[in-house]
């Protein structure tokens, strides 16, 4: 019997952390098909480059932030971790105030991963 082809699933985490269950939503659906064995690509883009920040703190509006959970990401086989650059540059940071170290991406090479890309899920 032959095994499944692995798909590539491309993840795109757009908003900001708190606010909505999207983060979560995306988090757990890449940790799903990385379980699964199938190639997952990690991108945060817009206000999803907020989740990275480090020491958040939702307490205040009963909120966990989403930035301990991205820790670990490469426990689950993920290691493809994008982050939009002209996304963070727009909203002044830098790789230093992240609680991860994701890859930087252009615009151009986003675009070339979602081309090559079996599945795009845009949360």
């Amino acid at each position: 019997m032959t095994k499944p082809q692995k798909q590539t699933f491309t993840f795109l985490s757009r908003v900001a952390p708190y606010g909505s269950n999207r983060p979560q939503l995306c988090l757990d659906a890449a940790l799903a098909a990385a379980v699964f064995e199938q190639q997952v690509n990690y991108v945060f883009m817009e206000d999803g480059v907020y989740q990275l920040l480090k020491n958040q703190d939702g307490e205040a509006i009963q909120a966990k932030p989403i930035g301990n959970a991205l820790e670990t990401l490469d426990l689950y086989g993920i290691e493809n971790v994008y982050v939009c650059n002209a996304a963070l540059e727009s909203r002044g940071l830098s790789l230093e105030d992240l609680v991860i170290e994701p890859k930087l991406a252009s615009s151009e090479e986003l675009k070339t991963m979602l081309s090559a890309s079996d599945n795009v899920i845009n949360l």
